[in-house]
């Protein structure tokens, strides 16, 4: 049995993170904390866990959590960097769902994140979580950068493209939506249902967060620098993300449904669907990632629709199916769930 701690569990991604935990058949969660709800029952603050996790939350302690064999960091950017290191060091292994060990440069973090990094001799030891990409390196890790949600479905949405060189890398449109769930559980005015519902809008235009994660994967994973414009929109929906990328064929011969169904073939998590239009009410609540590709009118721009639940295959279940792999366990294990309708 996989002895698991979680901090941060108190937001969105912890929550889905317990949600999934809770029936794992190889994975206890031994300890979860919170500062503001030390002491605090999780099935008071989650009630759809009663009856599956008799826990509480605690205080943060190193020695508490590095008797676990796996530490997940809920945690907002810039904490999990605090503590990592003492853990690593005292035979734990982490997975890391923000966004702390994901980019390989430190100045480039400290420039999108506005603070420096704390231990930036870890940057190159940690594997990037997309296991579609990085399987074999995940197995081994001890640290493993869970991927972000647009990058996720951005990065499953391109690859075929970019590793077999049929578009133009320096002309790349991701034009992507996501539910109010990606910004967190807090407080915030613009993120009240009166401010989102009945409303569509464009933000981070001049850049994201995100734009350099998405870069560093298409480069390193794809072999070639890439020309990229990203624009994400809030969308009034809870959960999903839906991603529609553009690039340039230059092989106007290629099979592209071929292309795709070559590169995932038996990938548990990728669902490709023919001359179809994924939307993100068909992946709500599962952990796949859902792909459809076409050319309008066999003129020279790909299409690419890849839509996600951004809490799971975007965060908890990303990490999950992480988790499995760095022990040993059947990959798709605790992540079978079907996506909810309506």
């Amino acid at each position: 049995m996989i002895r698991v701690g979680i901090v941060g569990g108190t937001g969105y991604t912890g929550a889905e993170l317990l949600r999934i935990l809770a029936r794992h058949p190889s994975a206890s969660v031994d300890v979860i904390t919170s500062r503001s709800e030390a002491g605090q029952s999780v099935a008071e603050m989650f009630p759809h866990l009663r009856g599956h996790l008799d826990l509480r939350f605690t205080e943060p302690d190193t020695g508490a959590l590095a008797e676990c064999d796996l530490v997940f960091f809920a945690t907002p950017n810039g904490t999990a960097m605090q503590t990592v290191p003492q853990l690593l060091d005292r035979g734990a292994r982490v997975i890391d769902l923000a966004a702390d060990f994901r980019l390989k440069d430190a100045s480039v973090w400290q420039t999108w994140y506005g603070m420096p990094h704390q231990c930036p001799d870890l940057l190159d030891e940690a594997v990037y979580g997309l296991a579609e990409i990085n399987r074999a390196a995940i197995r081994d890790a001890r640290l493993v950068a869970n991927p972000g949600c647009y990058p996720t479905a951005v990065t499953l949405g391109f690859l075929p493209l970019l590793e077999s060189r049929v578009i133009d890398p320096s002309w790349l449109i991701a034009d992507a939506k996501s539910g109010v769930s990606g910004a967190g559980r807090k407080a915030t005015t613009g993120l009240l249902m009166a401010e989102v519902g009945e409303s569509f809008k464009a933000y981070s235009v001049g850049g994201h967060r995100h734009a350099p994660e998405i870069a560093q994967n298409l480069k390193l994973f794809g072999g070639v620098d890439v020309g990229l414009t990203f624009v994400p929109h809030l969308v009034p929906m809870i959960r999903g993300i839906e991603a529609t990328l553009y690039a340039r064929l230059l092989d106007p011969a290629v099979d592209l449904e071929g292309l795709y169904a070559e590169r995932y073939a038996g990938e548990a998590f990728i669902d490709l669907m023919p001359g179809g239009h994924p939307d993100t009410r068909s992946v709500r609540g599962s952990n796949v990632c859902r792909i459809a590709v076409s050319r309008p009118g066999d003129g020279p721009v790909v299409i690419v629709q890849s839509v996600i639940d951004n809490l799971v295959k975007g965060a908890a279940g990303q990490a999950v199916q992480n988790m499995n792999l760095m022990f040993g366990v059947e990959e798709s294990t605790g992540l079978g769930a079907l996506a909810l309708l309506p």
